[in-house]
């Protein structure tokens, strides 16, 4: 009897892509070039805060570049800030008309403890939605809008009227169970810590889930108007390998192989061959008790399996 069993084992690959320059302002004559310097670097009070950068992302989610992270989770539609989970609030809850759930944390990376906790916390977040089905996201929105009846549904469909309830929160539901999220965090500056976070990461690759870092720089312009330009540092993508797992003594030969080729090895071939000689020598030399036990034919691995007392029954194993 061969026994295969084929295991999907989950890899988290981290993508990185640093990108950092100023930006210089052309005049109209493109006589002078003014270098622009983003407000999280400056010292007056135009500085961001933390809630600014959930109101701007919140309000004008087409700044998070997400195609370049995972084009499945493309068009989210933003539902609301700070809904409450058993893991504590999270900045922003977004959801895709295909029911993909979106969550955006949001940190100030000027701040040494946000960048070591703030990929935890995301984390802590998904884990915690996982949990969750459609009904419980639907209540939880409600709460928090202080809206009666589906408002999660009514926000979705203000972006896409053509969505049905029934399929939508079917989906959503599954992607929750699944824990198929895109998680995205995003700072004014990030300067650090990439690899540190990728390291954290593969601790938790039985998650189903894509994340992208995404630092979202502001500057402010010399009429009063801002500039935003969102860039992707990194991004973590889900690689699934099947690893199949074979008995002693035998061995995986691919199905393509031409005619006449084979990719036997010879070592495990030999391996079979002595245990297959072994047990028909062990075998002819073997007394049962029960008569109407039956006997098992020579094996090619390091065991047999013997059925007690009849077809379908216990197996008893002898080494």
């Amino acid at each position: 009897m061969m026994i295969l069993s084929r295991k999907p084992k989950c890899e988290l690959r981290l993508t990185q892509q640093r990108q950092h320059c100023t930006p210089l302002l052309l005049n109209a004559g493109g006589d002078a070039a003014l270098p622009l310097t983003p407000l999280s670097l400056q010292t007056s009070t135009d500085q961001l805060s933390e809630a600014d950068i959930q109101a701007l992302v919140h309000k004008h989610p087409g700044c998070l570049p997400i195609a370049e992270i995972d084009p499945m989770f493309s068009g989210p539609v933003p539902i609301c800030t700070e809904l409450n989970t058993l893991a504590g609030p999270m900045d922003i809850f977004m959801v895709t008309p295909s029911g993909l759930p979106v969550l955006v944390e949001c940190k100030l990376w000027r701040n040494p403890e946000g960048r070591r906790e703030v990929v935890g916390q995301i984390l802590d977040y998904a884990k915690e939605l996982s949990r969750w089905t459609s009904s419980d996201l639907q209540r939880e929105v409600s709460r928090r809008l202080k809206r009666s009846g589906n408002p999660l549904l009514e926000i979705v469909r203000m972006v896409d009227p053509g969505v049905e309830e029934i399929p939508f929160n079917d989906a959503l539901t599954a992607n929750l169970r699944r824990g198929r999220f895109l998680l995205l965090i995003v700072g004014d500056g990030i300067r650090e810590g990439v690899e540190a976070i990728a390291g954290y990461l593969e601790k938790h690759a039985g998650l189903h889930f894509s994340l992208g870092l995404v630092e979202l720089p502001v500057y402010l312009m010399p009429n009063g108007d801002r500039l935003v330009a969102p860039r992707v540092l990194a991004r973590v993508t889900i690689i699934t390998r099947n690893i199949v797992a074979l008995p002693d003594g035998y061995v995986f030969q691919e199905a393509e192989a031409s005619v006449g080729a084979t990719d036997v090895d010879t070592d495990h071939s030999a391996s079979a061959e002595a245990f297959q000689s072994f047990w028909k020598e062990f075998l002819g030399r073997l007394r049962l008790d029960d008569p109407e036990q039956p006997t098992p034919g020579p094996a090619r691995q390091g065991y047999l399996a013997f059925v007690l007392p009849a077809q379908g029954g216990t197996r008893l194993r002898t080494h």
